[in-house]
């Protein structure tokens, strides 16, 4: 099964009908795609009332990736989660799990690291700890330093990530040297694969210091070719995990919405089960 969505589902203008409520935008994104990638999560630990009230808006058959909060990847350079322990973060961030859990709509948590997250042995251990934190909860990993695939490690990457059970969040980015990655079309998990569509803006994506660097980096329209490449890697990809999930992030320009609907068509897919769509009148 191949899912494709978005990444959040509160900025997709072009799927909503005029003046929205934010609070019925997750039912109305469910009439368009099967998935979603929650990004609260990365900011703060969510209270569980917000996952059970988001299950809710949701049809049966709908799935959530979660990213994983940012004191568990490294992101708060300088300062300190709001927990005692590394273990009372993990805890309380799997706790408020549960409610997607419970509904079986959890498609797996994102642990996505920042760009100086090299490969060294540290950084290796780290990943044991995190996967044993999270148990059996499905993770999937996702670089952001070239070093894990580069010529002297890339093998040893792919190998680690097979043998500790992580589900590959393979990315497309531009190239803009260690602090990013390469397009690495590799299954290791049969169960599931991850891609993200981050866009190919390498002006943006070297701009960290912009005021507007987040809007700037995911500035980016694919085009008919760039999707086409990526169909062939999908169908590659597909014959060896039973599941494959493609979330756009290319939203600066409000392009991902459009693009993964493109992708869709591209591959043929028409999703069944989804929400009753609203009609948009003007």
């Amino acid at each position: 099964m191949i899912y494709i969505g978005v990444t959040g589902w509160g900025d997709h203008d072009s799927l909503y009908p005029a003046h929205m409520k934010a609070k019925d935008k997750l039912a109305e994104y469910s009439s368009h795609f099967p998935v979603v990638e929650v990004d609260a999560s990365f900011y703060a630990v969510q209270p569980v009332r917000n996952a059970a009230k988001w299950v809710r808006k949701t049809p049966k058959n709908f799935r959530f990736v979660v990213k994983a909060y940012q004191g568990m990847t490294g992101h708060l350079r300088g300062e300190e989660p709001p927990f005692e322990t590394k273990a009372e973060m993990f805890q309380a961030f799997k706790e408020s799990l549960h409610p997607y859990q419970e509904t079986n709509k959890l498609a797996m948590v994102l642990f996505q690291f920042p760009p100086w997250f090299d490969c060294r042995k540290e950084n290796v251990d780290y990943l044991r700890y995190c996967k044993k934190m999270m148990e059996d909860i499905p993770v999937a990993l996702e670089f952001r330093n070239q070093s894990w695939f580069s010529h002297a490690y890339r093998t040893n990457t792919l190998s680690f990530m097979k043998q500790e059970g992580w589900i590959h969040a393979i990315a497309d980015e531009p190239q803009a040297g260690n602090g990013s990655i390469p397009i690495v079309p590799i299954v290791t998990n049969a169960n599931r694969t991850l891609v993200r569509m981050h866009g190919r803006n390498l002006y943006g994506w070297n701009k960290p210091n912009d005021a507007n660097w987040r809007e700037v980096r995911y500035l980016y329209k694919y085009n008919r070719d760039e999707l086409l490449e990526w169909k062939k890697r999908i169908l590659a990809l597909k014959k060896e995990s039973r599941e494959i999930i493609v979330l756009f992030n290319n939203n600066s320009g409000g392009d991902a919405a459009g693009n993964a609907k493109e992708f869709q068509e591209m591959l043929g897919i028409d999703y069944e089960g989804l929400s009753p769509r609203q009609i948009k009148l003007f």
